[in-house]
């Protein structure tokens, strides 16, 4: 039966191949969506963590969503919620999103004394900080990206800054700027997005978060510990992202149900005669079904590998492209993948598979 099948698969390669192909494509599509999709939410929590902060403060109704905050809040809330027990340090930030070619980037204004009091300093690859208002610091991974060095000159909300810094990714955004030139470019004075306070003990937290509730006013506020907030950016509590990556992977699941039952319908039409002799020499309705059904398997599994194998050098050339593009591969959406796409072919056969076994072998002998 083996050799039937590879026979069969070989004397129409170029329809084999155009299958193998389309399953392929089907895996990297679910795998590099998945690995975008994941990899930004993964990065962007790896960003949060790296400020240092143990609680973040937010305006009333803030999203989940790091960014899509805008910026009712004044820097004055900082100094009420300095006040409050075991805090150390209060940060004023403000965020804004810009549109850069093909993606949404989220600029952080920032008071660079305090912000580096929340964790580690920022570690300097080259230059320093800000020295004015026009100053900018960049991580390495948008410096790679852009070929940027100190002293350059960079557009920004039609505005021209100088890169006065180059630092070590991780500690939230790929761009800062001063609080203050950032407010006054926004028409934003004298307000913040998010507060990032350190305590004196982690451990606080929640008796701080209780005692920020408590004061007159400021119980509408979003009050989260960080890590609380990081365990509220999961693809659970993001809106639409399950929704997406569901509609992705049966975008996806339909392309190799139709490129396979299509492959599979023509093969068995092609071969009515071939099957009618089958048939007169004893093989059963099962066999014939076992042979259609094993051609599929074959073709799904090379399909698979192919598209594996075309994820990853995927990943590998858009990373070394692309410094700042999160990618996350994981051996849990490579088998998901790989599933998803062998129970696609396999029902994309199974008409065809039916259909050939059903074949009267007088009538398919007589076909021309």
């Amino acid at each position: 039966m083996n050799r039937l099948v590879i026979s069969n698969l070989v004397h129409r390669p170029l329809r084999s191949l155009i299958s193998i192909f389309a399953i392929a494509l089907e895996v990297t599509l679910i795998l590099l969506i998945a690995a975008l999709s994941y990899g930004m939410l993964n990065d962007s929590r790896t960003r949060q963590a790296g400020i240092g902060a143990d609680l973040m403060v937010q305006p009333p109704g803030s999203s989940n969503l790091v960014g899509f905050t805008t910026a009712p809040m004044s820097v004055k809330v900082g100094d009420i919620v300095a006040k409050v027990p075991h805090v150390t340090v209060v940060s004023p930030v403000l965020w804004t999103v810009v549109n850069n070619p093909g993606s949404l980037e989220i600029i952080y204004g920032i008071d660079l004394v305090s912000y580096e009091t929340l964790g580690t300093p920022f570690t300097y690859l080259s230059g320093g900080g800000f020295r004015g208002p026009e100053d900018m610091i960049v991580d390495d991974k948008y410096a790679n990206d852009h070929h940027s060095k100190v002293g350059d000159s960079v557009d920004l909300l039609s505005h021209k800054f100088r890169v006065c810094g180059i630092v070590e990714h991780g500690k939230g955004a790929r761009r800062f700027l001063q609080l203050s030139g950032l407010q006054d470019l926004l028409g934003a004075q004298g307000k913040a997005s998010v507060l990032y306070v350190r305590l004196d003990d982690p451990k606080n937290a929640d008796a701080v978060v209780a005692a920020i509730k408590g004061v007159p006013d400021m119980e509408s506020y979003t009050v989260h510990s960080t890590a609380e907030f990081l365990s509220l950016m999961t693809p659970e509590h993001l809106p639409g992202f399950n929704l997406f990556i569901k509609i992705v992977v049966g975008v996806a699941m339909i392309i190799g149900f139709m490129v396979i039952f299509q492959s599979m319908y023509t093969a068995v039409m092609e071969r009515t005669r071939e099957i009618g002799i089958l048939k007169s020499m004893g093989a059963s309705q099962t066999y014939i079904l076992r042979v259609i059904l094993r051609e599929t398997l074959l073709l799904a599994v090379a399909g698979i590998g192919l598209g594996i194998a075309i994820s990853f050098l995927a990943k590998v050339l858009l990373t070394h492209r692309f410094h700042v593009l999160p990618l996350l591969l994981t051996g849990d959406w490579v088998l998901r993948a790989a599933i998803i796409a062998m129970v696609g072919a396999l029902l994309g056969a199974i008409y065809p598979a039916i259909k050939a076994a059903r074949k009267d072998p007088i009538d398919a002998l007589a076909y021309e």
